[in-house]
């Protein structure tokens, strides 16, 4: 049980790491949003997630006894997204959309952080 608690906590960790990856990308986006030829950066990790929880090899090999195997194969990706500009400066940042991923990323961050503590207090409690 304490183990699971623990991995959760360790999940946590991942999931705030790649939010605030995930800020960066979009507050650099919103930066540049009228520099020319800039292409959009996203960051994935709930994608690497999903493939990493669905995929039973990367689930059981372990190297170490202590390893944590899903852990170490989950790290956020930085993609840039080059797709078709519709503006004539061949910049892809739509300002609007990019605020609106902001405000997203913000409460998703700050979801995280509310449930990773009462985590840590529900751990603190047991451990009184």
């Amino acid at each position: 049980m304490l183990k699971n608690a623990f991995n959760t906590i360790n999940l946590y960790n991942k999931a705030l790491d790649a939010s605030w990856l995930k800020n960066e990308a979009i507050t650099n986006n919103i930066a540049n949003a009228n520099t020319p030829n800039y292409k959009r950066e996203t960051v994935e990790f709930e994608e690497v997630l999903k493939r990493a929880m669905g995929n039973p090899a990367i689930s059981m090999t372990k190297t170490n006894e202590k390893h944590m195997p899903l852990m170490n194969n989950m790290n956020p990706v930085v993609i840039k997204d080059k797709s078709t500009s519709f503006r004539k400066d061949g910049n892809n940042v739509n300002i609007d959309t990019e605020m609106a991923y902001l405000a997203e990323n913000q409460i998703k961050y700050e979801t995280l952080t509310k449930q990773l503590n009462s985590n840590l207090k529900r751990l603190r409690i047991v451990m009184e």
